[in-house]
């Protein structure tokens, strides 16, 4: 089955967001939503949102999904928002468990923060198979980036989160807390195991050096004869020499300290205080 994929591209963090149909019939599922944040004011806004609201209300689609490929180091999720607005249940990747351990420690979240994955409605396992309507969804597991990283195969069309960028772009990092480079150039495997003609959908682009246009969309064929880290059939022991050295030379991505703090919760703010006023933490020297 070829599902029907939109895409839904925020500027300020360079995240691509989906919505993904199937060819007949109005379900659908959302996949790495944003919700924006304005670091230097504190301030959140729907618009991004908004758009995908308005896009399936539009289409007349009924919400199944709204679904997360990991926690997110770069945006805020909006997945509470879409279900608010358009219903579906919140999925994500059944490490979760390993990432709110990980950071509930690093922001003192204490022990009223439940570390169990219980703030999310499904957590997925390698193998796990969900549905769209009547178009089927395969669970994989991808770690590397993250412990918690999911590709969701749905018909010809995988959604790999971070584990790759377009061909000119390479792959992704591995130096957050619980991560990996010899896991990613497994998980990567996993995905290139997949018929050449799988289309593929990266959840971010910075339009490498030499390329005018934006773009997210790519197959597996096209990443194992170009990706520019992975590509040609590279050795291990290669991949994780320049993934490493690579990772040493980057900052931290600017919203990372706001965006997991939400992410692992879902989506969900931090508990308010008794005057209703919600506060972000600033770890010092703990990234």
């Amino acid at each position: 089955m070829t599902p029907l994929v939109k895409a839904f591209f925020d500027p300020a963090t360079n995240t691509v967001s989906y919505v993904v149909r199937p060819p007949e019939g109005h379900a659908a599922a959302v996949i790495d939503s944003v919700l924006d944040f304005d670091h230097a004011s504190g301030r959140t806004n729907t618009a991004s949102a908004d758009a995908i609201v308005a896009y399936i209300e539009a289409e007349g689609l009924k919400t199944e999904w709204v679904l997360e490929t990991h926690v997110h180091a770069d945006h805020l999720s909006a997945a509470p928002y879409l279900q608010e607005r358009l219903g579906g249940k919140i999925g994500i990747g059944h490490q979760i468990t390993v990432v709110q351990d990980t950071f509930g420690k690093i922001f003192n979240e204490g022990t009223e923060f439940q570390r169990d994955g219980s703030q999310f409605d499904a957590l997925f396992r390698e193998g796990d198979i969900f549905h769209i309507g009547q178009m089927r969804a395969d669970v994989m597991h991808t770690p590397g980036h993250t412990p918690a990283c999911m590709t969701y195969v749905i018909g010809d069309a995988a959604f790999v989160g971070d584990t790759l960028f377009m061909p000119d772009f390479g792959t992704a990092r591995c130096d957050f807390p619980g991560g990996s480079s010899e896991d990613l150039y497994r998980s990567i495997q996993k995905i290139l195991a997949l018929p050449d003609q799988t289309r593929i959908f990266v959840g971010h682009d910075y339009k490498a050096p030499g390329r005018d246009e934006f773009a997210w969309e790519t197959t597996v064929g096209e990443q194992k004869a170009l990706n520019v880290h992975i590509g040609q059939g590279r050795p291990i022991e290669d991949f994780v020499h320049m993934r490493d050295a690579r990772d040493a030379t980057l900052g931290m991505p600017r919203l990372i300290l706001p965006s997991l703090q939400v992410n692992m919760r879902a989506g969900h703010m931090p508990p308010a205080d008794e005057h209703g006023d919600v506060f972000l933490k600033v770890p010092v020297n703990k990234l």
